[in-house]
């Protein structure tokens, strides 16, 4: 098999939970390697998080964990001592990018901003990604999803309408944020092979945010002053652009052109459209039942819709060519014919945790390929590899390092 497409890249991962240990499996997984540096005797954040299996905690099973730090190597090290700093500064001198996520002012205390770190490494790239970004009046700011989606716009766009704004699910923000630090580090890779030079890369998850919804919601309030309702399960436009309930669940519909949305009456009418709608003038121009009607054709469709499955109405949508779509639970998602011929989830055996599935590449590429060549490391598991293969530490001095506290 080829070497992976960032066989060679070496990165430092000190960071934890969901948005750097994100970033960071990105790169691990197309083949850097990235040396995790966890707190001694607690680890990573995540470690604590569940779903667990059985329901019972311990730091070596997390599914949140496991799956954010296949094909990692994790030691301990404590930065928060001056010889914990000097150690890092150590594995620093021959690594390629540093992914962290402390607030700039402990970085700077701790001597490990940019700056500092640059003088020990002029190659190094450091990626920092935190809630609100390395300047601006937030910038010292304690931040968490929760404070980022609202900051970034998007909390006031979710919701019912008339109801209060909702914060967006399943740490969205995080994964985004971790996802735009692999991208803009990779950017950086490719700048140093003609500088020479390393750089910051400084990632706001609330500027992430602002970023995701720039084309509609603040071009709009940009250009015309216009402010992003929330519209619940719908979106606004032309009608259907919304998500109803069905025999067995709900189907996600949207037919943004009109022969699209003819075929869906004549489904209704057995092969013609209904009376009831030909007839009516306020059902004529779809805009307009977005705005005012919406609810009415909503309860017009109900006893149609309610009186199939999503597979049926998937089935006869296909036929007719129009895109609507079943809306997956977890347990149709992870048995889904589509994904399973993809070879999408991949079978990870763990030491401790044991066997599970995990979700696969995000892309995939044909020379270079994407893979899972290790479980999510016990913590402090790579300690002798990294501080005495690599550094050159005697186990004398690993032995004297564990007892002072500093892994």
């Amino acid at each position: 098999m080829s070497d992976k497409a960032l066989t060679g890249l070496r990165v430092v991962e000190l960071a934890e939970f969901i948005a750097g240990p994100y970033c960071g499996k990105l790169l691990a997984d197309f083949g850097a390697e990235v040396i995790k540096i966890e707190k001694p005797g607690v680890g990573d954040e995540a470690r604590q998080r569940g779903p667990f299996p059985d329901y019972l905690p311990d730091p070596e099973k997390s599914g949140l964990f496991l799956y954010l730090n296949t094909n990692k190597l994790s030691i301990t090290l404590n930065i928060e001592t001056a010889t914990g700093q000097h150690v890092l500064k150590d594995i620093l001198k021959t690594a390629d990018v540093l992914i962290e996520d402390h607030p700039p002012a402990q970085m700077q205390a701790l001597g490990l901003d940019f700056e500092s770190l640059h003088k020990v490494n002029p190659a190094l790239i450091v990626v920092s990604i935190t809630a609100f970004g390395q300047t601006g009046p937030y910038r010292d700011y304690k931040g968490y999803a929760i404070n980022a989606s609202a900051l970034g716009g998007q909390t006031v766009c979710a919701g019912e309408m008339g109801r209060e704004p909702l914060t967006p699910p399943l740490c969205l923000g995080h994964y985004q944020s971790g996802t735009a630090g692999a991208t803009a580090a990779m950017g950086a890779v490719f700048a140093r092979e003609a500088s020479g030079k390393g750089q910051h890369v400084d990632i706001s998850e609330a500027q992430v945010w602002a970023t995701l919804h720039t084309g509609n919601q603040e071009s709009s309030f940009i250009m015309h002053g216009m402010k992003r309702m929330r519209w619940g399960h719908r979106t606004p436009g032309v009608y259907p652009y919304t998500i109803l309930p069905c025999k067995d669940g709900f189907m996600s519909m949207i037919a943004i052109q009109g022969y699209q949305w003819k075929r869906f009456l004549e489904m209704l009418g057995d092969g013609q459209v209904p009376e009831w709608y030909s007839s009516d003038p306020r059902f004529q121009d779809r805009r307009q039942i977005s705005l005012k009607y919406a609810d009415e054709m909503d309860g017009r469709l109900a006893p149609w819709l309610t009186a199939h499955t999503k597979q049926e109405i998937y089935k006869l949508c296909l036929e007719k060519r129009v895109p609507f779509a079943p809306v997956r639970n977890m347990a149709e998602v992870v048995n889904d014919a589509h994904l399973k011929a993809r070879d999408y989830f991949v079978e990870v055996n763990h030491p401790v945790a044991g066997t599970f599935k995990y979700p696969g590449a995000p892309g995939r590429l044909s020379e270079t390929p994407w893979a899972v060549d290790s479980p999510a490391p016990l913590l402090g598991q790579h300690n002798e590899e990294i501080y005495c293969k690599r550094l050159g530490y005697s186990k004398e001095k690993l032995e004297t390092l564990r007892t002072g506290g500093v892994i």
